[in-house]
């Protein structure tokens, strides 16, 4: 009986030992079957392939990452195919890596934790793709841009005043900042939806054929009766506009005029450029006297002590020819009597369909004079412009800055002035003469602007063969001059 006990534990065992090892064995095929695709919590990409074989994760790669992305902008779903965006992927290196991986993994060890349940370490392989980013942003400008952007209404004039109205504003698609959020949409496994950027769009100002023909009107509608020019530079874009207009009847611009006390401003360039720094305070309070109270003995005197004692003036001229001003000049001193030192023939004053009778001693056009004040004001803001090519060292920038600070303390509170809001920073010289028979017949006025709209150049020029009434005159400077200002700041 005992024996029998014996033999019974002893089959038992056996029986045991054999259902052990078939588990084991059962439990070894499944493994290898698991071990031959990609470990449970594996990831490639971001998508979970745990259990799959390669050729069953890199079609679920493929499905995942070829679904359309959808791109909102302002409400208008658009679904996009990610090949339209040049979107390709490498899913042979991505399935390789993760397999290199997954194969280096010990056998027995990763047996040992399949039979107790623990699972793997996790294998995360990143996205290997590429993004085609002149395909995706021409595709945002031609296909999502040009159909849903909304354009702005530019902004007008309002018919028969100075003023013009802020159009009304739009809306358009920001480019270069919903790039990376589209990018980050075509590599995204679940987030695959992308919120477009959209940005206000200011409505543009007015032509400045717009502020022409504004101005035309204006000039139409005044007691004016004479001969206008007018020059306007815009300092942003470098757009000008420069036209002579007399009751109704278009000339072509550029007619010489009477520079009188505007030419006190090439003196000033031209005393700048032969001084060095730091400049004499004698030339100093000269300018001081000659800009501000636009005095004439001021103005002989810098010539006679800083240019030649008979010659200043035409070394003004040859400055001004040198940067490019054919028609503006200087041919002798402001003194009673003060002799003519040359007869100067010029593109304005051999005009023959319209002569304002100028000064033989000082002329210039609106043109030339705006073209001044912008290499005055290139000259200030950086140290470049004209002035650096034409006279490199001789005119500094801090220089200019200083003519610059001259001609805003000339405070006149008329003409272009006049027409400007109180505390607006006005860089400007004036000009008229009081002739033999005591009448005034033509008036200028030439300055820089600097205004929150952008900073402009402004130049007018008036003639009356007659007579110039001075407050007819002065008014027409003033409407002119804040028609300008409302075109480059819009309320």
């Amino acid at each position: 009986m005992k024996i029998s006990r014996i033999n019974l534990f002893r089959w038992i065992s056996i029986f045991l030992l054999v259902i052990s090892a078939v588990l084991l064995v059962l439990q070894l095929i499944q493994f290898s079957r698991i071990r031959a695709g990609f470990p449970p919590g594996t990831r490639i990409g971001g998508v979970a392939v745990g259990g799959l074989n390669q050729q069953q994760a890199a079609d679920r790669l493929t499905r995942v990452y070829n679904s359309p992305i959808e791109m909102d902008y302002n409400g208008n779903l658009i679904q996009v195919q990610p090949a339209q965006l040049g979107f390709s992927m490498d899913v042979p290196s991505m399935i390789a890596a993760a397999d290199q991986q997954r194969v280096t993994l010990p056998f027995w060890s990763s047996f040992w934790d399949y039979l107790w349940n623990r699972p793997p370490a996790a294998l995360n392989i990143p996205i290997r793709a590429e993004i085609d980013q002149n395909r995706v942003r021409l595709f945002l400008m031609d296909e999502i841009a040009a159909r849903y952007d909304e354009a702005p209404d530019a902004s007008q004039p309002v018919p028969g005043t100075i003023n013009f109205i802020f159009g009304v504003p739009g809306k358009g698609l920001d480019v270069e900042r919903s790039l990376p959020r589209v990018e980050q949409a075509l590599q995204s496994v679940d987030k695959r939806s992308v919120e477009l950027i959209i940005k206000d769009l200011e409505p543009p100002k007015p032509s400045l054929d717009n502020l022409e023909l504004v101005l035309k009107q204006l000039i139409d509608r005044s007691r004016f009766d004479g001969l206008v020019e007018v020059y306007v530079l815009d300092l942003q874009n470098r757009e000008e506009i420069n036209f002579a207009y007399e009751q109704g009847v278009e000339y072509e611009p550029g007619i010489a005029f009477t520079a009188a006390s505007v030419v006190k401003v090439p003196i000033m360039v031209s005393t700048f450029r032969r001084v060095r720094e730091p400049v004499p305070q004698g030339a100093l309070d000269l300018m001081q006297l000659m800009i501000l109270k636009s005095e004439n003995p001021p103005a002989d005197q810098l010539m006679e002590t800083y240019l030649d004692q008979t010659l200043g003036p035409i070394l003004v001229t040859q400055d001004m020819q040198a940067i490019g001003l054919e028609s503006t000049f200087l041919a002798g001193h402001f003194y009673l009597g003060a002799p003519l030192l040359q007869r100067y023939l010029t593109p304005a004053n051999q005009r023959q369909d319209y002569r304002t009778n100028p000064d033989v001693y000082n002329q210039t056009t609106t043109a030339e004079m705006g073209m001044l004040f912008d290499d005055i004001y290139q000259c200030a803001q950086n140290g470049g412009g004209t002035f650096a090519a034409v006279f490199p060292e001789d005119i500094t920038q801090s220089e200019c800055q200083l003519m610059i600070q001259f001609l805003t303390e000339n405070k006149i509170g008329t003409l272009l002035q006049a027409g400007l809001p109180d505390g607006t920073q006005f860089a400007h010289k004036h000009g008229w003469i009081t002739e033999t028979d005591g009448v005034i017949r033509a008036m200028n006025n030439a300055g820089i602007v600097f205004s929150p709209g952008g900073n402009y150049i402004i130049s007018v020029a008036m003639y009356q063969p007659t007579q110039l009434i001075f407050n007819v005159g002065e008014v027409l400077f003033a409407q002119i001059s804040s028609a300008v200002y409302n075109y480059f700041n819009i309320q």
